[in-house]
């Protein structure tokens, strides 16, 4: 592949310039020559969808993802209800953006009981499916670090992530390779070609020691341990050659100027990934 054509491949993931609203961070994709842009349901809310679909359309742009749904765990029957209702409204959300690619965090346990945590999560994209498929939209789980599991998601691995979309067609749910989440996994490239066709998104950033902030301590590409080059190739074996979101959750990132930011972004991208 071309530096060219990989280069086309950026996605600017909406919150590594969490400092920018949307429209601030279409103009910034346009500056700087990036035609890819994911974004997230906090940001659409600010202006809204319709403003937010106008944004997009007359800047050119494409909507690799809308992040995020999930978060289906709850302690009571009425609570998931109100979950899957809300992932609905994500569904209408990313079908309108033109995205055919949800992304979900899928949450953590409501106590101290992960397993049926995890079996609610399975429920809950089985209700949402038919829905999504509806829709034009793929459910795409995001597998996140074990480290996360207490707080954002129960569901830890790329295993447990394919092991519940290889109930669906490829067009119904899917699977996000983030490397900052599963470099660790000992099994990792097995489970990569193991969810070939049901990979829908791949998400880069690094992995730096010491770590600053569990959440806010993702790095830019080549500053830490992850070998994201391979796992590119990796997953583009498998048949993935959609957009690359660079998603970094950083203070130090969002603290300086997003334009600053995004020609880092694109140097670290072109020398690393």
């Amino acid at each position: 592949m071309t530096d060219d054509k990989l280069m086309n491949r950026l996605s600017l993931n909406q919150i590594t310039t969490e400092q920018w609203n949307l429209q601030e961070a279409v103009e910034g994709c346009v500056r700087h020559d990036i035609s890819w842009i994911s974004v997230w349901r906090h940001k659409i809310e600010e202006i809204g969808l319709k403003q937010s679909k106008r944004l997009i359309q007359d800047a050119g742009l494409q909507v690799s993802s809308v992040c995020r749904g999930g978060m289906f765990p709850a302690a009571t029957a009425k609570e998931r209800a109100e979950k899957i209702d809300d992932n609905k409204r994500a569904i209408e959300e990313a079908a309108e953006l033109g995205t055919d690619t949800l992304v979900l965090v899928c949450g953590p346990s409501a106590d101290k009981d992960i397993d049926t945590a995890r079996a609610q999560v399975a429920e809950g994209i089985d209700k949402l499916v038919p829905y999504a498929k509806d829709h034009g939209v793929k459910l795409a789980i995001e597998p996140l670090h074990p480290m996360f599991a207490a707080d954002r998601s129960v569901i830890n691995t790329l295993n447990q992530a394919t092991t519940i979309a290889e109930k669906y067609s490829a067009n119904e749910v899917g699977v996000i390779v983030d490397v900052y989440h599963v470099w660790w996994d000992p099994n990792l490239y097995h489970e990569i070609e193991r969810a070939k066709g049901k990979i829908l998104g791949f998400h880069v950033s690094d992995w730096k020691v010491p770590m600053a902030d569990m959440f806010k301590g993702r790095a830019m590409m080549g500053e830490g341990v992850i070998e994201i080059n391979r796992m590119r190739k990796a997953v583009e074996d498998t048949g993935y050659y959609g957009p690359i979101e660079v998603e970094i959750i950083n203070q130090s990132l969002w603290d300086r100027n997003g334009d600053d930011v995004l020609k880092q972004v694109k140097q670290s991208f072109a020398n690393h990934v």
